[in-house]
Order: structure tokens, then sequence, then C-alpha cells
């Protein structure tokens, strides 16, 4: 049908389905999600029934107002690359909130189609919408679909194909009615040649004019006069419509929508809440004003104890043998073709050992993962943001910072581009900050090697503790950065509760087989480089000559010019001081650096790190691995999104020190715990007694600094 490339941009509100129908049409797998805010930058791919036309999934928003960062992307994309269609999905149980995008979207005068998406859900609701009724009230064409069961995708995209090579407008790009729609025309006819040479609808201008939209209006090159009169035309609209210019301009959009709904919209019920909705019975549960959080943390304990507990364990115990008994019998058929012993440490040691002890944990963690993809896709991520807003609050940022916090635990690069969807810079600054106190699955394996050789019976305990630990510490953290550097108040949070939805079990899948890839992607490129290199540190001298002892080698020197700057906190060795080095890489290698350093001293890596570690050691030596920098890709990206000079090595030199200053008091509290129970209590009533004291001094110095 198209001979030309064309460019079809994709929008919608957050959560209305953009990143299903994008994947539907262009054969893609991006990340798909029950959560508002997935798509937090413009993502493109090329249709699979017309390869050579482009499509643009831009950020869901909910009107062309630039109020955040992703509404900026969108509306520019829009205005200075003007594609050829827009593709606008709207959520048909959400009818409302979705045309009043819609209605901003048809005054840009682009050609322009609807996907009423979600259809299949409004039969359980009750409801019917008249589709050809619908499109005949907007004047653009209107196809309802299911993206997520593949229903009328390829009508749609025949539609709005038969759309963008014909070039048809929508029909009524003048929907409006009242006292601002003559304000509208008023303003429009007084600057046609301003909004002509921006390339926009004189209807488009006027509204943002009314708006007073900051980003918009200075681009029009009004003179003081026009602006004068366009003030008067406004001042004259507030007075007709007895409130203000922003209201004012909603309230007439909603009219319109109400009255479209009324003729468009057949239910059986009265009202949405009269409808049987297993949405409402579950939120009377789990949004419960005091039942809310305590289910949110047994839900987290249950993820934990199936993730980390006895079936967790199980699998990674079984994986773990497989690949050993592979790399023995590799050994073998090594040392039987008598190649060079050199190279079978390489391979074995180095390879088998070193990487193979990280690809044991896969199984733990695609099992946390498929958890928390479960939770995802079924909504109840978002009730997570909506109940701990309140408790957010307390320490500084609003309930929409959950998102990202929440994405640390799986990995904290996604984590801090994600606060990019925050109203705020001093939100955005502040979060990207405690994201690293959340435990990325890259030290979960971590976390259960070290728990398993020297707490065996308590791995679960151990790593729970260390999850607890870091939301403790970033809450602290969190509090004493509110009254220093990040003082004020957070911004107002607005989200969508989507419903809740029984999760495909081919979403979970590629969610599960997307992480699965990534991990072992790390594992044969930057762990296995870092293997490699940590096994030449060990097994060569400065020379290069292979070493007759340990003492000697690369590794154990560079490792004894850092061991004192460790020796405080109970560990100083040669293998923990150089796994740490190798974590700022990735956190994984801390793993496999352990496996070659200690693969000289013959014993399994278990009973080498009880020679190593004693107990206090290695909970001292866990919290360092949880709080000191992340890992290389972590502070590049953080380093982006601060925007702040120096911010690399400041990131790093902060984050390194608390780890020190935090492991340091951990490491003096276990050993008061291995002498005495009650010292090890007084003695941490008194730190947090300290920590709680200081920040009321904090707090009653900003108080008299304000007052001043």
């Amino acid at each position: 049908m198209a001979k030309e490339s064309l460019t079809f941009a994709l929008m919608g509100n957050q959560n209305s389905g953009k990143t299903t129908l994008f994947n539907r049409l262009t054969g893609s797998q991006l990340h798909v999600s029950n959560f508002p805010g997935v798509t937090v930058e413009r993502k493109s791919g090329h249709l699979r029934e017309y390869p050579d036309s482009e499509i643009v999934d831009l950020p869901g928003i909910y009107s062309l107002s630039p109020y955040s960062p992703e509404e900026v992307i969108s509306r520019n994309f829009l205005i200075k690359e003007t594609p050829d269609c827009i593709l606008n999905i709207v959520d048909a149980t959400s009818l409302e909130r979705g045309l009043y995008l819609t209605l901003q979207l048809i005054e840009l005068d682009i050609p322009m189609t609807l996907a009423l998406n979600m259809i299949d859900e409004m039969s359980a609701l009750g409801r019917q919408v008249d589709v050809d009724k619908l499109s005949e009230e907007l004047g653009i064409p209107v196809v309802a679909i299911s993206a997520s069961q593949n229903k009328g995708v390829s009508e749609y995209m025949r539609v709005s194909m038969e759309t963008a090579v014909n070039k048809t407008k929508p029909l009524k790009p003048d929907l409006c009615s009242g006292p601002v729609h003559r304000a509208i025309h008023s303003i429009a006819a007084m600057i046609e040649d301003h909004a002509e040479e921006v390339g926009v609808t004189p209807r488009f201008a006027a509204t943002k004019l009314i708006e007073g939209d900051e980003l918009f209006v200075p681009e029009l090159g009004l003179n003081q006069n026009e602006l004068e009169a366009v003030e008067h035309i406004v001042v004259e609209m507030e007075r007709d419509t007895k409130t203000d210019r922003l209201a004012a301009l909603a309230d007439m959009r909603y009219a319109f929508i109400s009255e479209v709904e009324s003729r468009v919209l057949r239910s059986k019920y009265a009202s949405y809440e009269e409808a049987p909705s297993a949405t409402l019975t579950l939120d009377r549960i789990l949004l419960h004003k005091w039942f809310g959080i305590p289910i949110f943390l047994a839900v987290m304990v249950a993820v934990s104890w199936i993730s980390f507990g006895p079936f967790g364990q199980f699998l990674n115990d079984t994986f773990a043998d497989a690949i050993t008994r592979l790399g023995e019998y590799v050994g073998t058929a090594m040392a039987q073709a008598e190649l060079n012993p050199i190279i079978q440490s390489l391979v074995v040691d180095g390879i088998f050992s070193g990487v193979g002890s990280v690809v044991s944990f896969l199984p733990m963690i695609l099992v946390l993962f498929f958890l928390l993809s479960l939770l995802e896709v079924t909504g109840y991520m978002a009730r997570v943001a909506f109940i701990m807003d309140r408790l957010m609050r307390k320490i500084g940022l609003s309930g929409a910072s959950i998102v990202p916090l929440l994405l640390g635990f799986g990995c904290s690069v996604p984590a801090v581009m994600a606060t990019r969807t925050l109203p705020s810079k001093r939100d955005r600054m502040l979060t990207v900050l405690l994201v690293p106190f959340m435990s990325c699955s890259a030290k979960v394996p971590v976390y259960g090697l070290i728990a398993a050789a020297i707490f065996p019976h308590h791995v679960a305990l151990v790593i729970s503790g260390l999850y607890l630990l870091g939301i403790v510490l970033c809450v602290i953290t969190a509090l004493f950065l509110r009254r220093t550097v990040f003082r004020g108040e957070a911004s107002p949070f607005l989200l969508e509760l989507p419903p809740y939805r029984f999760p495909s079990l081919t979403s979970l899948w590629r969610l599960v087989k997307r992480h699965a890839r990534e991990f072992m992607v790390r594992a044969f490129t930057v762990i296995l480089l870092v293997t490699l290199i940590i096994w030449v540190l060990e097994t060569y001298d400065f020379r290069f000559f292979p070493v007759d002892s340990p003492e000697s080698s690369m590794l154990s020197v560079i490792a004894g010019k850092i061991a004192p700057f460790f020796v405080p906190l109970g560990f100083s060795s040669t293998p923990t001081v150089s796994a740490l080095l190798a974590g700022f890489s990735a956190k994984e290698t801390i793993i496999s650096t352990l496996t070659v350093a200690t693969s000289g001293s013959g014993m399994p890596l278990t009973d080498a790190l009880h020679q190593l570690l004693t107990a206090p050691a290695a909970i001292s030596f866990l919290v360092f691995i949880l709080l000191y920098t992340p890992c290389a890709a972590a502070v590049a990206v953080m380093h982006r999104e601060l925007g702040i000079r120096g911010g690399l090595f400041l990131i790093i030199a902060f984050q390194t020190f608390f780890a020190w200053i935090v492991s340091f008091i951990v490491y003096r509290l276990a050993l008061l715990a291995s002498h005495s129970i009650t010292l090890f209590f007084l003695s941490l009533i008194a730190f947090f007694a300290l920590i709680s004291v200081a920040l009321k001094l904090l707090n009653r110095i900003n108080r008299k600094q304000n007052a001043l």
C-alpha cells in the first residue's frame, strides 16, 4: 500500500497498552508492564508488514502541556518532526481520560487514527462502546482492538496506513464550544501568521497561549502589543467562566467528552463502583489504611523465602553441581590430551571455576525475577507506590520515587533512567542517589555464596537482612539529605491505578527469558573478561613469569597496597580485597574473583571463605558489598542523569566512604554481639539514638534558617 517511507507516532496515556501494540506492530520485545510509566524515552522500530515505514513509541502522557520530561519529549516530536500519522491508543475502560489527550492531538490537525484498546475487558464491566458513532463524533477513524490478544491489530494498521498515505486529516479539528471556544478563535485569528511560521495550527497555538505555556509561547515571537491583547482576551474568558484559565480549558474539554460518552457508551450499571469488579474488591484489602503496608512486607518476605530459601538453594546447588561435573570432565579431557598446564589452569580455574560460579546462580535469579515480574504485570506494584506515598513523603520524596527504587532491586541502570519520569529536578537527583541502596540482582549471587559458606543454616535470613538494611539506610540517608542538600517538599504525586490483570504466560516467559539472556551476556562478556584479568594477575608476577607462590603474584602485590584500608573492617586478605576491586566493573565478578584467587589453596570455595572470614568479618564484608559503588554502567548512568561537574568522582567517593563507615560500625557491633548480647543491644540502641539526635538537630537548624 505504501511505496514511500512513512513515520507513525504512537501516542497514548500511561499504561494504555502502547508498548504492547508497538511489539505487535514491529515484532520487538520491549518491556511490557501493568504499571504506568514503563516508556521513559522514545523508541522506534519498523513495521512488520511495511518494513520501509517507521513507528516511534513515545512516552505515555495525559496531555500536551509540558509538566514532565516525557510530555516535553512527546510534544516536541509531534511539532518539530511532524509524523505522517498519529496512532492514538486509548484504554476503552478509561475512555474519559484517554479522550482528553485525543482532543489535544486532534488540534494539531495531523492525520490520526484511534485504537480503542482493551475492548475485551468492557463486557466484564457491563459496558459497550459504539465504535462507529465514536468515529463520527471525533472525525477520525476508530478501530476496536485488544493488543494483548492481537485482535483487531492488523485491521487498525491497515486503516492507519490508508490514513497516512491519503494524508486524511481530522474532519472536525474544532470540537468544543462556549466562552473558552470563543476566546480560542479570537486569539487564533490574531496569531495565524505566527502559528504558520512555527508549523502548528492557529488553534493549537491559541490554547498554548491561554495556558501560558512557558516553553512554547516564546517560539511564537509575539510582540508586546499582541501579548497584551491575548492577555485581555484571557481575562475576559476567566470572567465569563468564573474560573482560572487552566481550569476553564479543562472544563471545556471534559464537558465535550461527557457529551460524547453519553452518546457512544452504554452500561448496565449506573456507576463504575456498582459494576462487579475484582479490582475494587482486592483494593479494599490491599490498599487498606492499616493492612496495606503489612501485606506488602509479607509479600516481599514470601518472595525472598521462595527465591533464597530451600527451593532456590536446591535449584542453585543442582545447577552448580552440573557445572562442576562439566568442568571436571573438561579438565580430565585436557589432561589426557597433555595440553599446557597453564592453558588447563586458564580453562578450569579461570573460566569454569570463575564464570561457572556466577552462572550457577542463574536459577535463583530467574525465580526472583519471575516473582517480581508477576507482581508487576498483575498491577500490584502500582498499588505499592500508592500505599508507600505517605511514608515516602516523610523522608522528602513522593510516592512516585518508589517506582525507580523498586526497579533498583532488579538493576540500578534502568532504575536510574526511570527517575526521568519524576516531575521535579530535586526529586530526580535525590532518588538517583538513593537507588544504589537497593540490592540489585547482581548482588544476590554474592550474598548467597557468602551466606551459604559462613551462615549455611540462615541464608534466607542473611539475604533478607541485607535487603532490609539497605532500605533502612536509604531512609536515614534521605532524611539527612532532605535537611541539608535537598531541602524543600516533595512534588505532588498523581498515579493511575491500573486494573488487576491475569498475567499472560507468554509475556512472563519473555520477561524471564530477557533477564536470563542479559545475565548470560554479562557472564560471558564483562565477567569473563574480568575473570581472565584476575587469573592473569593471580598467575603471573610483574615480569609475566608464572609465580611459584601466590604472595609474589601481581594480584597479591596490588591488593597488599590497598589492604590496610580494610583492616578496621575485619577483612584485608588478597582474595577479598581483589574481589572488591573487581566488583567495580560488575558485582557478579566478586564471586569469580574469589573463586580464582582461592583456587591455589586446593580447597572448595566455601572452605576457603571459612579461612578468610570470621562471622563478624563476613557480615562487614557483605555490608560493604551492599553499599559501595555500584557497577560501572550504573555509575555512568548516574553521572549522566545528575549532570554535575565532577559527579563521577563524587559518586564513587561518597558511596565508598559511606560503605566504609557503616561496615566499620557493623563490624564492631558484630564483635560485641559475639562476646556479649547485652553490649550489642545497648550499642545498637545508642547508635540509633545518636542518629535520631543528629536528625533532630539538623531539623532545628533548618527551621531556624527558614525563619531567618
